[in-house]
């Protein structure tokens, strides 16, 4: 076989569009897609340098449209990705749940399982772990991937304390 410079741009294409399958930001996929484009630049004879500036080109245009117009559309409405742990969901409240495969109490943000620690103020260290399903949390903050909640207090008078699910 031929070891050309459009092989290699197309070698490259195929393993950055496989890459892609294990990360879903849909970033290695517009990279695949400018190496492809590449391709038929070194296709046509283009020396390196004129392929590495059309590889720069392509990525600085496919890469911002894959992220600002493209993975949006296959994002579910009101998930913002890549903010959990940074606070924003601090003081939301949340329903526990057990885990299917191993009983392990937790809650879900953004779609994600978080195993549960509830914060005890009058030790330093760690409070219970297993709640019932359907508890009323106060997410506080993450240590590690643990979600550090405090138990809801419902107002006198409210149903709230009754567990839903």
């Amino acid at each position: 076989m031929d070891w050309n410079p459009a092989v290699i741009w197309l070698i490259v294409a195929l393993l950055l569009g496989l890459a892609e399958l294990a990360t879903g930001g849909l970033v290695l996929l517009a990279l695949g897609a400018a190496a492809l484009l590449t391709t038929a630049l070194a296709a046509l004879g283009l020396s390196l340098p004129w392929q590495l500036l059309g590889m720069g080109v392509f990525s600085g245009v496919l890469v911002p449209l894959a992220i600002w117009v493209i993975r949006p559309r296959f994002s579910p409405r009101g998930v913002a990705y890549g903010t959990t742990g940074t606070g924003v969901e601090k003081g939301r409240t949340y329903t526990t749940l057990k885990r299917d495969f191993d009983g392990a109490s937790g809650i879900k943000i953004n779609g994600d399982f978080y195993r549960l620690r509830v914060e005890d103020s009058d030790e330093g260290g760690g409070g219970a772990t297993d709640l019932p399903p359907g508890t009323r949390v106060v997410f506080q903050a993450f240590d590690g991937t643990t979600a550090i909640v405090q138990l809801a207090h419902p107002a006198p008078g409210s149903r709230a304390s009754q567990h839903t699910e």
